[in-house]
């Protein structure tokens, strides 16, 4: 997004960037009609880990959970991955979730440095949810015919309502502040 200042110049503000300057924090869940949890609400919302942390590792399941999606976006930044999406019941006011959902951004990744579990789709990604205990995919691959994964990720599927996920920058993240997390 850019902003004129004068005839000559102007500032473009990247909007994932300047958060880090404001006191942004995961907005407060919402109700929709017909879904069985309160959401988030619609948009990308940007997080770090610190505050997934905070507002959804709130019991030792989700605990659990949680440092799976560490370790998945560990794995994935080591391989250069920029951005994590996070989704999934995992997100919501669902007490103890399956797993975790999400898409990542493949734009710079190193396929020799990516974990091979993460592009393993076999068995309903088995190998993925025992390794990470979630499932994540190239956010730009096919959900459904003419809906990529970023795409689908934010729309309730109960309601079919508009709903909102989270991006965490991984390349703020320091995975080493994050107790438990090795690979």
């Amino acid at each position: 997004m850019c902003f004129k200042l004068s005839v000559n110049s102007s500032i473009c503000v990247d909007f994932l960037v300047t958060q880090h300057y404001c006191c942004v924090m995961i907005p407060d869940l919402i109700e929709l009609t017909n879904s069985p949890w309160h959401v988030l609400p619609s948009g990308v919302h940007l997080a770090t880990l610190a505050e997934v942390k905070n507002a959804f590792a709130y019991n030792s399941h989700r605990r659990d959970l949680f440092f799976g999606l560490c370790k998945a976006a560990k794995a994935l930044s080591i391989a250069g991955c920029r951005y994590l999406y996070i989704d999934g019941s995992y997100v919501t006011g669902k007490p103890k979730p399956g797993d975790f959902d999400g898409c990542w951004d493949p734009s710079g990744v190193d396929q020799i440095k990516l974990d091979p579990v993460l592009l393993d789709f076999d068995n309903g990604r088995k190998n993925q949810k025992l390794k990470f205990k979630g499932e994540l995919f190239p956010f730009n691959a096919q959900a459904e015919p003419g809906r990529t994964f970023l795409n689908f990720f934010q729309r309730d599927r109960f309601s079919g309502n508009s709903k909102g996920i989270l991006v965490v920058d991984l390349t703020g993240e320091s995975f080493d502040l994050i107790e438990g997390v090795t690979l």
